[in-house]
C-alpha cells in the first residue's frame, strides 16, 4: 500500500490530480478540514475534496479519504456523520500537524499530550458514522519527545481506528532529519492495527530501508513523490522485479522522463488558472518547480526561466513551447527512419 500524504498548503485537489496521472499511489489523504465548534455544510466540504463529488476518487480513479482536525468529540462526530452523506472513501482523523496555529488552537499533534482525548475522538467518529466507512489517523512520535508515542498509538487503537500513519518525528524536531523510522518500528510492535510509516521517504531505496527498519509493508509518501512524480510506480516497478535499464540514472526519472512531466505540469497550471487569483498563480507552478529541480535538472532550467514571470500568458506560452519540443525530439527517431 502505497499513500499520498496529506500536505497542508502544497498538496490540494489539483496536485493530487497531476500526481496520481502516474500509477503506484493506492490511496491519497487530503489535506485537513479543520472542525472547531460548528456543523459545517456539505459545500466546505467539497471545496477541500471536490474528489467527494466524483465518487470520492481523483480523475485517475484513485480513492481520496478526507481528513478532519478538531479537538471536540461531539463536534467531530456531527461532522463526521454529515461528510458520511458524501460516501467518502474513509475518514482520517490528524493529530500530527505540528502548525503553530493550529496547535495554539488545540488542534494536531498537542493532542498527544491527551491520550484519552484522542481515544474519544476516534471513539465519536467510529460510531457516527456506518461501519463500512473506514476511519483511520494520523500521528507524529510526539511533542517534545516520544514518551507517549505509543501509549497514544494503543488509545486510538481503542477507539476503533481502522489504521495509523505515524510520521517518524516529534512536534520539535520539525521536517528536520533524519526520520526516526526506528520509533515507529516500536509503535507497530505495541498495536494490532496496520501501521503506516511517514517521514523522509525520497527514493526509492529509502522506500526499501523505512520497510525494512520499521516493518510497514505500507508507506506515505509526502514530499518524496511531489519532487519525484513516479516514485510509487518506481517502488511497484522494483518490487515486481522490473529491472532498471540503466543503473546511473534515478530509477524515478528512468519511470518518468522530464518530457511526460510536462504534461503533468500543464494539466495542473490549468487547474491553478482556474481557481486561483491571477497575482497567485504564477507562484504555485514555481513551487512545485521548487520541488521537481531535486530529481530532474530540466525542472532547475524552468524554475530559472519562470523565476522572474507573475504573467500567466508568459508561463503558458513557456509550457507549450517546450511540450511542442519534447513532442518534436520524440518523433525525431521515427522522422530519420521514414527518410
Amino acid at each position: 500500500m502505497l499513500i499520498l500524504a496529506p500536505m497542508e498548503g502544497l498538496l490540494d485537489h489539483g496536485l493530487r490530480t497531476a500526481l496520481t496521472r502516474v500509477d503506484g499511489v493506492d490511496r491519497c489523504v487530503s489535506e485537513f478540514i479543520r472542525i472547531t465548534d460548528q456543523l459545517l455544510p456539505l459545500r466546505s466540504f467539497t471545496r477541500i475534496v471536490p474528489e467527494l463529488l466524483r465518487g470520492s476518487r481523483t480523475p485517475s480513479g484513485v480513492p481520496v479519504r478526507p481528513q478532519l482536525l478538531g479537538s471536540d468529540p461531539a463536534c467531530l462526530a456531527d461532522n463526521a456523520a454529515r461528510l458520511a452523506e458524501l460516501q467518502p472513501a474513509g475518514i482520517d482523523l490528524n493529530f500530527g500537524c505540528p502548525a503553530k496555529t493550529v496547535n495554539r488552537h488545540r488542534g494536531g499533534v498537542v493532542l498527544m499530550d491527551e491520550p484519552e482525548l484522542m481515544q474519544a475522538i476516534v471513539a465519536a467518529v467510529r460510531r457516527a458514522v456506518p461501519a463500512h466507512i473506514a476511519v483511520s489517523a494520523k500521528m507524529r512520535l510526539g511533542i517534545d519527545d516520544e514518551r507517549r508515542a505509543l501509549e497514544c498509538a494503543q488509545a486510538l487503537e481503542a477507539g476503533g481506528a481502522s489504521e495509523l500513519a505515524v510520521h517518524a518525528r516529534t512536534k520539535a524536531q520539525g521536517y528536520r532529519p533524519p526520520a526516526y523510522w526506528e520509533s515507529i518500528a516500536t509503535v507497530r510492535q505495541g498495536v494490532r492495527l496496520p501501521v503506516i510509516a511517514n517521514g523522509d521517504i525520497w527514493t526509492v531505496e529509502d522506500a526499501l530501508r523505512c520497510r525494512a527498519v520499521t516493518g510497514c509493508s505500507a508507506l506515505m509518501l509526502g514530499r518524496g513523490l511531489v519532487r519525484r512524480p513516479a516514485l510509487a510506480r518506481a517502488i511497484r516497478w522494483h518490487d515486481a522485479g522490473r529491472p532498471m535499464a540503466d543503473a546511473d540514472v534515478d530509477p524515478c526519472v528512468a519511470a518518468l522522463p522530464w518530457p511526460q512531466v510536462l504534461p503533468l505540469l500543464a494539466e495542473f497550471w490549468q487547474d491553478v488558472c482556474g481557481r486561483v487569483e491571477r497575482r497567485h498563480r504564477a507562484g504555485r507552478l514555481k513551487q512545485w518547480l521548487n520541488h521537481l529541480r531535486h530529481a530532474y535538472p530540466e525542472a532547475q532550467q524552468a524554475f530559472d526561466a519562470l523565476r522572474a514571470s507573475n504573467e500567466p500568458e508568459a508561463i503558458a506560452a513557456w509550457l507549450l513551447q517546450h511540450q511542442e519540443l519534447a513532442a518534436l525530439a520524440a518523433r525525431a527517431p521515427e522522422v530519420e527512419m521514414t527518410a
